[in-house]
């Protein structure tokens, strides 16, 4: 297959209106909290709007690769979260641990106050699983590994609906929302854990159909937006949350941390898209949109995680988004919305 030889997403249709996309940059989130950058084809009118953003087209050189298993080429198959997971905890993972930092130093007043009403330390027996996710958040995508190669068909095939191999690069990942060729030079700040978290989400059972409503919402006319990008970024916030201590309390109840993780990752992505279709965001609203989520997450990642679980077991239960409890309070974010989560269907937009 020649590269970036690949069946478009289902339902994708090049119409008239989309056939004159540019790339056009938008401030996103950086490694340090600020704002990483992501890049959408968007049409040429939108073009004079965004002058003012910045570039995210720099692989970060600080991320390091994994080797290669020994073992069978498995090319083709889906892989699972699990099984990908597995292939970090038994890797050598030294180089890209030297570089972590668990948590966010604090001195001075800061540490005091921190002390005293912060929140409370992750468990010793936790602590392990915690480095390990800040360790594959430090690692590469190597297109040499066939782990690697195998987690970027399954969200590929996931996400369209393709039952065929597409190339490791080539311009049908920019449909599926990274802003290049190369899914790699897209997931500075949060490494290969931005592809494990979307391998999550199109793998669970119970978030795959969430995860195709947030797709079509991302290839909407007017509201797109860089839905893999979109997704880096929403990962970079829960890494911000975790080494910041946010996820402590949630995570020391429920005596482990990468599922803690994972639906935090799910939640602020439900979250996202709540607002996206309730307030008609666009791409310009894109880095005021993901301050507040990580303002959100930060301070509470309970509700958030609530809100995931209420979305999720009305699904399971055959019902539409619609039914949503209308009196399930949500928290606020930036600008005035409805307090109440009342889905019509993310998907619902024509």
């Amino acid at each position: 297959m020649n590269e970036g030889a690949c069946y478009p997403p289902k339902g994708a249709g090049r119409g008239e209106d989309q056939t004159m996309r540019i790339s056009v940059e938008s401030s996103l989130i950086d490694e340090n909290g600020g704002f990483l950058p992501a890049v959408r084809c968007v049409p040429v009118s939108v073009l004079k709007y965004q002058m003012d953003l910045q570039d995210l087209t720099e692989e970060d050189s600080s991320l390091e690769p994994v080797g290669s298993w020994e073992r069978p080429d498995r090319t083709g198959q889906l892989i699972s979260f699990n099984e990908a997971l597995q292939h970090f905890q038994t890797a050598d993972l030294s180089v890209c641990r030297e570089k972590i930092q668990s948590t966010v130093p604090r001195r001075g007043l800061s540490a005091f106050l921190h002390c005293l009403f912060g929140p409370p330390q992750l468990c010793d027996g936790l602590q392990e699983e915690r480095d390990l996710i800040l360790a594959i958040a430090q690692c590469s995508l190597d297109h040499k590994d066939p782990v690697h190669g195998r987690v970027l068909q399954t969200i590929y095939k996931r996400l369209t609906g393709s039952r065929f191999d597409c190339a490791l690069s080539g311009t049908h990942w920019e449909e599926l929302g990274f802003q290049g060729s190369n899914p790699g030079t897209d997931l500075r700040g949060a490494g290969f854990l931005a592809l494990l978290h979307l391998l999550y989400l199109v793998m669970d059972a119970k978030t795959l159909l969430l995860a195709h409503e947030i797709f079509r919402l991302s290839q909407h006319h007017v509201q797109h937006f860089p839905f893999c990008v979109m997704s880096v970024n929403i990962t970079q916030i829960v890494i911000h949350a975790l080494r910041e201590e946010c996820l402590s309390k949630e995570c020391n109840r429920q005596h482990t941390v990468i599922p803690v993780v994972n639906s935090l990752y799910a939640a602020i992505f439900l979250h996202l898209a709540y607002i996206w279709k309730t307030q008609q965001k666009t791409i310009l609203d894109s880095s005021f949109v993901l301050k507040d989520l990580e303002i959100l997450a930060k301070r509470n990642p309970k509700q958030l995680l609530r809100n995931l679980d209420i979305y999720l077991t009305k699904r399971t239960k055959g019902l539409s988004p619609g039914k949503l409890s209308r009196t399930q309070s949500i928290p606020e974010s930036h600008g005035s919305h409805p307090k109440t989560l009342t889905f019509t269907g993310i998907c619902d937009l024509h």
